[in-house]
């Protein structure tokens, strides 16, 4: 039995197991309305709406598994949320046939980007401090949303956090899974977790042939690619690197855009690198050792592959778990992470402005001809660096750099 046990811990430690399900249940509670949304723009049927989640959590179930077990490192697959999003205004007069094509090309065109490698060369030019500020930025608005939710639901989201100080102080290892269980305790105590109409049903895959309309490939194909690649997989590698997981990204995106091509005619509109998500499989909450987090990364593909399977299920689900119970175990399972990642941006003063400047735009949510802020606080972040920091050896270098000016 102690064999057994000991094997069993071994391919499913708790934490890893634990990190793999939250980080599952927040992007799949986060978003998934916005996927409903979306398909039904195309006039998708309750059947191909259930092929849509069958697709994606295949093709995340695919990749997660796939990439983790390959690279040894919690390579964490999502699908695109603000994909999704311009889908549910771009599919608006767009044939199933139609969205499928352009589905396809922008399938194609992130395949090209990791082929290529150009895309790991503009991540390689990216400096640390820059990339952790991006990090923070994006991951702030649940940090901050641990602490507001309480003002919704304060005796669920009030349980959850006295949990996780109490297990941070005893046990440590477990904090995340005791936080969510000390919530879902409150909730069902005050009658908020009602999981009397979820009914299991499996999903079956809509084969739907793709058509090619020009319009509809610049419209909305091209659109999808920009904001997968600028506001979803910039930031998933950002993760990554952060926590000192060298992958090699060239070929993830190039597998990401591959399998996302073969899903695509069943629903699968974007595939990238999770950002959010995987933060919470990156770091220390989902292992103490961190060769040994890629089996988080596993875990959440397991996971991913339940919600595809029982797409049918995932709307009463949703309306059966309270949103403060997902803000609120959401930002415990970042907090970690959000420290590292301030600790990070700060730590080198000549690019403090700079990683401060990505950190602030890249927080503030906004978008700009329909890329989100994650790509344009790095741009923010960039062009600081280069206007307020000199290069070594130009004229005026004796100049302190990385401060502002003097009040």
């Amino acid at each position: 039995m102690r064999t057994l046990a000991r094997r069993i811990g071994g391919v499913a430690p708790v934490p890893a197991v634990a990190a793999g399900l939250i980080a599952v249940l927040v992007g799949v509670t986060s978003s998934a309305a916005i996927v409903f949304t979306a398909a039904e723009a195309a006039g998708a049927s309750s059947g191909e709406i259930a092929s849509w989640m069958l697709a994606l959590g295949v093709g995340m179930a695919v990749t997660c598994v796939g990439l983790s077990l390959r690279y040894r490192a919690p390579v964490v697959t999502a699908w695109s949320t603000p994909g999704a999003a311009l889908l549910a205004v771009g599919l608006d007069g767009v044939t199933m046939a139609q969205a499928v094509g352009a589905f396809l090309f922008s399938a194609a065109l992130i395949t090209l980007s990791g082929v290529t490698g150009w895309f790991e060369r503009v991540m390689d030019r990216v400096p640390v401090p820059l990339a952790a500020g991006l990090l923070a930025g994006v991951l702030l608005q649940f940090g901050v949303g641990l602490f507001t939710s309480m003002e919704d639901d304060f005796a669920v989201v009030a349980a959850m956090f006295a949990a996780y100080l109490l297990s941070r102080r005893w046990l440590p290892r477990y904090a995340v899974i005791l936080s969510l269980a000390a919530g879902a305790a409150a909730a069902a105590a005050r009658g908020t977790l009602d999981l009397g109409g979820v009914r299991p049903a499996l999903a079956a895959p809509v084969f739907v042939v793709p058509e090619f309309s020009w319009q509809v490939l610049v419209s909305v194909g091209v659109p999808l690619f920009v904001v997968t690649m600028a506001s979803q997989n910039l930031p998933g590698v950002a993760v990554l690197r952060n926590d000192g997981y060298r992958v090699p990204v060239s070929p993830v995106i190039g597998w990401t855009g591959a399998t996302n091509m073969v899903l695509a005619p069943f629903g699968c509109f974007g595939m990238n690198l999770a950002a959010i998500t995987a933060a919470i499989c990156t770091g220390p909450q989902a292992h103490p050792d961190p060769d040994r987090r890629y089996l988080a990364g596993v875990w959440a593909g397991v996971f991913y592959l339940c919600v595809g399977v029982f797409g049918a299920t995932v709307a009463s689900l949703l309306a059966a778990l309270p949103a403060t119970l997902v803000l609120g175990i959401a930002g415990i399972g970042l907090l970690g992470t959000i420290g590292g990642s301030l600790a990070s941006a700060l730590s080198d003063e000549r690019s403090r402005e700079a990683a401060v400047v990505t950190f602030l735009a890249t927080a503030s949510g906004f978008t700009l001809l329909g890329v989100g802020s994650a790509f344009w606080g790095l741009v923010a972040g960039v062009l600081t660096l280069v206007v307020t920091v000199p290069r070594r050896g130009a004229r005026g270098g004796e100049a302190s750099p990385g401060r502002g000016p003097e009040a």
